[in-house]
C-alpha cells in the first residue's frame, strides 16, 4: 500500500497499528482465564491448558533434549548459537549499571544501589518457529543481572518435548527446566503462581495478542507482577534514499513481515524510483518464498528530514537507516527501540547475535521505554546516611517544607533529630 505524506488525510492510515489488545471480546476472554487461574491455581491451569492446547502442563527437563540437540544439530549451527550467547553476555556485562553515591549536602550522603529481582518469568514463543533466540535474549541479561530464579514457559509441542535449538539455548543460559504451557494461562500462572509454578516479580518475553493482553492485565491487578514492556506485532521502519540497494531493503522488510500477519513493515523515502524498485523486489522475493508475508507500506516523503519526523512520530521497534551518511542522522532519532545505521547493518544481526536484546518496545512504546536489558531484571534502591551535624543543619528547612504542605508530623520527625 502506498501513501504520499504531503496529503495530511492519509497520515493516520499510513502509520496505523493493529488494535488487538483493545478488543473487548479478547480482553474479556483473557480476563476470565486470569481470574480462573488466580482463584483456583493448579487445577484451573490444567483445565485451561487442556481446553486450549489439548494437554496438561508439566516441567520438561532440559538436559536430555540438549544432549540430543548436540548430537543432531549441525556443528556450525551449534557454534552460531554459542557465538550469539557470547556476544549477548559481553554486551550486557559491559552495560551493567553500577552503584552511585553523592554527597548532596556536607554530611548527607545519598546512594543509588542496584539489586536483582528475586524471580523472573520468561515467556518463550512457540508456534511455527520456536524462538530459541528469545530465550537467549531474556535469560542471559537476567543471569548477568543476578536474578536468583528464572521460571521459563513455552507453548507445548505435539511430541511433549523441547525444540532442539530451544533446549540447547536453555542449557547454555543455565536453564534446567522449562514448563510446557503457553498463552494467557501461562502468564496467569507466572503472575500469581499455580502448583509448582511460583509467582514471579516480573514477566518478560513477547507473544501473540492473548499473551500481550494477559501481560498488561496481570500487571494492572493488585499484587500483580511487573512486565518488561508493551508488546505487539513486530515492526520495521526503513528510511532509504537513492543510495540504497532495493534488493537489500526488500529483504529487510520481508525479514520482519514473516513474523506475523499483523507485522508492521514500512519504507519511508523521498525517492519514487526507489519505492517502485523496492515494491517490485518485495513482490519478487515474497513469491520466491511462498508469499506468506504481511503487507508492506510505502510512504513517499519530501526529504530525509521529513522521513525522520515520520519515524519519530511512529516510534518503531526497529529503525533502519539505509542512506549514505546515515551516522549523521542518528542524533535526530528520539523514538526507536533499535537503530541500524547504514547499508550493512542488517536488522537480522540484531535479532540473533549483535548483543543487545531483541525484545524491544512495539506499538509506539519506544516513545517512553527501551528494550530489555539488565535493568529490566534489576531495581534501584536509594540509601541515605546523615551525620549528626548535617541532621542538625537540615532539620529546620525540612520542617519548614513539611509545614508548607500542612504535614505537621513530618515536620516534627525532622525536628526530633535536633532534640535527640
Amino acid at each position: 500500500m502506498r501513501f504520499d505524506w504531503s496529503d495530511p488525510s492519509v497520515r493516520s492510515a499510513a502509520l496505523a497499528r493493529p488494535r488487538g489488545r483493545d478488543d473487548a471480546t479478547l480482553r474479556a476472554a483473557v480476563g476470565g482465564i486470569i481470574d480462573d487461574v488466580r482463584e483456583r491455581g493448579w487445577p484451573a491451569l490444567v483445565e485451561q491448558a487442556v481446553r486450549i492446547d489439548g494437554r496438561a502442563p508439566g516441567p520438561v527437563e532440559v538436559a536430555p533434549f540438549a544432549a540430543e540437540a548436540r548430537r543432531s544439530m549441525p556443528v556450525e549451527a551449534q557454534e552460531a548459537v554459542q557465538l550469539a550467547a557470547r556476544n549477548i553476555e559481553a554486551f550486557h556485562r559491559a552495560t551493567l549499571p553500577g552503584d552511585t553515591e553523592v554527597e548532596t549536602y556536607p554530611g548527607l550522603r545519598v546512594a543509588k544501589q542496584w539489586r536483582p529481582l528475586d524471580r523472573a518469568g520468561l515467556y518463550v514463543p512457540g508456534g511455527k518457529a520456536p524462538l530459541f533466540s528469545t530465550l537467549l535474549m531474556l535469560a542471559i541479561p537476567a543471569r548477568v543481572a543476578g536474578v536468583r530464579e528464572l521460571v521459563v514457559v513455552t507453548p507445548p509441542r505435539p511430541d511433549s518435548g523441547l525444540d532442539p535449538a530451544i533446549a540447547l539455548a536453555a542449557e547454555i543460559a543455565g536453564i534446567k527446566t522449562i514448563w510446557d504451557v503457553g498463552g494467557a494461562q501461562a502468564i496467569a500462572a507466572l503472575a500469581f503462581g499455580a502448583g509448582n509454578i511460583p509467582a514471579v516479580d516480573r514477566i518478560c518475553g513477547p507473544g501473540n495478542a492473548w499473551v500481550s493482553t494477559a501481560k498488561s492485565m496481570v500487571a494492572a491487578r493488585s499484587g500483580g507482577p511487573g512486565i518488561d514492556l508493551p508488546a505487539g506485532p513486530s515492526e520495521l521502519l526503513v528510511i532509504a534514499d537513492d543510495s540504497a540497494n532495493p534488493t537489500t531493503v526488500a529483504a529487510d522488510l520481508l525479514s520482519q513481515a514473516e513474523h506475523d500477519p499483523d507485522a508492521q513493515v514500512l519504507l519511508v523515502s523521498p525517492s519514487t524510483v526507489l519505492i517502485d524498485s523496492v515494491a517490485g523486489e518485495v513482490e519478487r522475493q515474497s513469491a520466491a518464498m511462498g508469499g506468506n508475508f504481511a503487507s508492506a507500506r510505502f510512504i513517499l516523503c519530501a526529504n530525509l528530514d521529513e522521513a525522520i519526523v515520520i519515524a519519530n512520530t511512529y516510534a518503531p521497534e526497529h529503525l533502519s537507516l539505509a542512506c549514505d551518511g546515515a551516522g549523521a542522522m542518528v542524533a535526530a532519532i528520539r523514538n526507536a527501540g533499535a537503530i541500524f545505521v547504514g547499508h550493512q547493518a542488517a536488522e537480522s544481526f540484531s535479532d540473533y547475535l549483535a548483543g543487545p536484546s531483541h525484545v524491544l518496545p512495539t506499538d509506539g512504546a519506544a516513545r517512553f521505554t527501551g528494550g530489555v536489558s539488565t535493568l529490566t531484571f534489576m531495581k534501584a534502591i536509594t540509601v541515605q546516611q546523615v551525620t549528626a551535624e548535617a541532621a542538625a543543619a537540615l532539620s529546620a528547612p525540612a520542617a519548614a517544607l513539611a509545614r508548607l504542605e500542612g504535614l505537621e508530623a513530618h515536620a516534627r520527625a525532622a525536628e526530633a533529630r535536633v532534640a535527640a
